[in-house]
Order: C-alpha cells, then structure tokens, then sequence
C-alpha cells in the first residue's frame, strides 16, 4: 500500500501512536482468526503464522502512526505478514521448496512485496474468499487439538482465534504472565512436533474433534460467568470472548446441534448478568435479583439457538439440556414460580449424558426446590462420602443452606463457614459469610 499521508486509501484523521494503537488493537480483536488462519494456510505453518502476524502489528503500530490506518487494514497487516514469512523462508534456505513457491507466486503479481515504508495495495480480499470460514474452523480446531493439554488449548485459542495478548489472558485466569507465555510456546512446539496439519478435520473425524474446541470455549465462559478467583464475580470480557467464539463456531457449522447449544447456554446465561452484581460489584442471588434488568434481547437468541439445537430430532446434547434448564429460568417471573420439576428430570438426563459430581450437586438444589430441603440432602450427602467434591466450596455451601431450611442452624454455621474458607472468590465469600452471620440471631 502507497505510504501517501492522503488520498482515499488512508482513513481520515490524524495520525498518532494513540490513534495507531487503538486502530491496531481493534483490527486484531476482529479479524485475528481470519489473518492467522490464511497466513498458517499460505505458509502450512501454524507456529510462523501466529509469528509473524505479530511482527505485522508491531510494524503497523509505527507505519500507521506515521501515515495513518489504511481503507483495507487487513490487506495491509496480510502483505506485511507474507513479506515477514517469505524473509523468514529466505533466511532458512534459499533453495527452500515452500520459499519458492511463495516468490513464484511473487512473480506472477499475486502478492504484493509492499514500498520503502510499507506494503503495496494488496486485493480486496488478499486471500481466496470461500476459504475464509474454512480457514477460522482449521485455526479453532488446530488450537484445540487433542496433543495439546487443556490449559494450553485455553491459552492459544485465546492468543490466536480470540486475538487476546498474552496479559489479558493471565489477568483472566489470575496467572502470571511468564506462565500463559510458556503455555503458548509450548503448545507451538508441540503442534509442530506432532507435525499436526493445519487442515479442517475430514467430516468422520471433525464430531470427535468438536469436543476438544466446545470444551475449551466452555472452561473460557464459566470462567467469566463465575470468577474461580479474585475479587470481581464476573469477568465479562472473558465471558463475552467465549461467546463472540461461540457465534462464529455455529455461524461455521451450522449442522452441528451441539454447537447451537452451547451458544443457547451461553445466551442466556449472559443474559443475566446485568442483574448479577449489584453497584458495588457485589453479588445478587437469583432470588433477589431484579428480572427487570436480564438482557431480553439476549434471552430471544439463546432460545432461537435452542430452538436450532433442537431440530435434527436426536435430543439435546450436553450444553443444549444446559441450556434448556437456563430456559426454565428465564421463562419464570419468579423463584417460586419455576418449574423446579422440570429442571430436576433435565439435570436427571443431564447425568446420564454428562455425570460429573457438579451436575449431581445441581441436581440436589432443584430437588430441594421441587420436593423439599430433606430429599436433597440425602443426595448431597451421598455426595459428601464419595469425595469427589473434596476441597471445593460448593458443596458445603450447599449443604450449609439446605441444614438452614431444615432449622439446624448450629451444623449450617459450621458448613457455611467452612464453604467461606474454601472459596477462592472475594463475592461469593462474602455472601457465605453473610449468611453464615445471620443464623447467629437464630441460634
């Protein structure tokens, strides 16, 4: 692209390192999975593409402040990034196959080697145009293979589909910087050790592999819809990644229920949240808070997601009986008015498709609410002697509030204050602890 200061190519205003950075980091968070997808299919190198579109933003961070953003950032930071592969190509062979098929296309004017001070004007769309959707699937799949640990698939799905920086992910997740870094690097190394394509999954082996991407998208959004950590409830800007995520995922694969039902889980799950947090930042609980303020608009595309889920006629999934039971609350005007009987048999299929002890817990506190506080705890329990909820807060605070309906208050302080030691979130804590408080006025 010319490095004119004026004319149409450049947008209007003037150029600062401000301006430069704002415009950067906004191009990024929108199109970072288009770019690294068409780089790591035009190098056939996941690890070089991710790199060298990073050296294309910290070369628009100084080209644009200069000369301002161009019309088709995009073009621009894709020029740039072929210009940086090619070198890197050049510098490890000359005789390279994969370089001479990268100057060749040079050659024949297909990719442009850009001016003194910045790429040349590339096409409208400098890569083919039906590969795009195919080219983001690839990068979500390739992020979240099955070599890669569950703590690395988060952490580069984030870096390269999600188009976060190595500090807005270790600020989510609480973790020092080095560490999300580390995690990065070595989920390059190992995609690379494992010669692992950078292709979409032939249709037998994509359903199998579609689990590895929901799952990773799952742990980002009920991170930001219920903090592990830390003194803020929700991390919106997490959960709102894995729902942007999600969007793409279902508008790429629209025959997939499962994919729809997870983005209805998410929908209406976010539909909440304005009502989550009172103006403190402290938490509301469901039954306190003010239905008035949940997201309608949200609630409508959650269950037109379900509705999608639904349709084939095979049965909700997983996240889409997730889903269907976030529905229960969201068509109830009140607590007492849901349909707890319901919710129970959903929680009921759940465990037959997706047993976890979570699920079991659940399942308890819809009990309690359809049958009554002694039928849950049994069921909670039972769960208590198995172990596997051992070391986590939940189910002491559910057992502390299920002993509070039933009148042993001594036995509920006890859980209750036990389940405030465990918790690792500030807000919930303080709930806990507050409700631990008020049964000392009772006995």
């Amino acid at each position: 692209m010319p490095a004119a200061t004026d004319g149409p190519d450049r947008l209007d205003g003037p150029p600062d390192a401000e301006a430069a950075r704002r415009a950067v980091e906004a191009v990024w968070r929108i199109e970072s999975a288009r770019i690294v997808g068409a780089l790591a299919r035009y190098t056939g190198d996941f690890a070089l593409a991710e790199d060298v579109a990073q050296e294309a933003l910290a070369e628009a961070l100084v080209s644009w402040a200069r000369d301002g953003a161009p019309a088709n950032p995009v073009g621009w930071l894709l020029a740039c990034a072929r210009r940086r592969a090619i070198d890197a190509f050049r510098r490890a062979s000359a005789l390279d196959e994969r370089y001479a098929a990268l100057a060749g296309g040079l050659a024949e004017g297909q990719f442009s080697t850009g001016s003194a001070t910045g790429p040349d004007p590339a096409p409208e769309l400098p890569f083919d145009p039906d590969r795009v959707d195919d080219d983001v699937l690839a990068l979500m799949f390739t992020a979240c293979h099955p070599v890669l640990s569950p703590e690395a698939r988060v952490a580069l799905t984030l870096r390269v589909v999600g188009g976060l920086s190595s500090e807005e992910i270790a600020r989510a997740f609480l973790v020092p910087v080095p560490t999300v870094q580390a995690r990065i690097t070595r989920a390059k190394k190992t995609i690379a050790a494992a010669h692992v394509p950078f292709e979409l999954p032939p249709p037998r082996e994509r359903r199998a592999r579609l689990g590895a991407v929901l799952s990773v998208l799952y742990v980002v959004f009920t991170e930001g819809s219920t903090a592990t950590a830390g003194n803020d409830l929700l991390r919106t800007d997490l959960a709102y990644e894995a729902l942007r995520l999600a969007r793409t995922l279902a508008a790429l694969l629209p025959e997939e229920p499962e994919v729809h039902g997870q983005l209805a889980l998410f929908e209406l799950t976010a539909s909440r949240f304005p009502a989550r947090t009172g103006p403190d930042g402290e938490a509301v609980l469901l039954e306190d808070q003010d239905r008035r303020r949940w997201d309608h608009s949200a609630i409508r595309r959650g269950l037109a997601a379900l509705g999608r889920a639904a349709a084939p006629g095979r049965g909700l999934g997983p996240y889409g009986l997730q889903a269907a039971i976030a529905a229960c609350h969201t068509a109830a005007p009140s607590v007492a008015d849901t349909d707890w009987e319901r919710i129970v048999l959903l929680y009921e299929a759940l465990g037959r498709v997706a047993p976890s002890p979570v699920v079991e817990l659940n399942r308890a506190v819809a009990v309690a609410m359809a049958e009554g506080p002694g039928p849950a705890l049994a069921l909670v329990d039972d769960l208590a002697v198995s172990g596997r909820l051992a070391g986590s807060h939940l189910l002491p605070g559910v057992r502390g509030e299920l002993l509070t309906r039933l009148g042993r208050t001594t036995e509920a302080r006890a859980e209750l204050e036990l389940a405030a030691r465990l918790c690792r979130n500030t807000r919930e804590r303080a709930v806990l602890l507050r409700k631990a408080a008020a049964l000392d006025s009772v006995g």
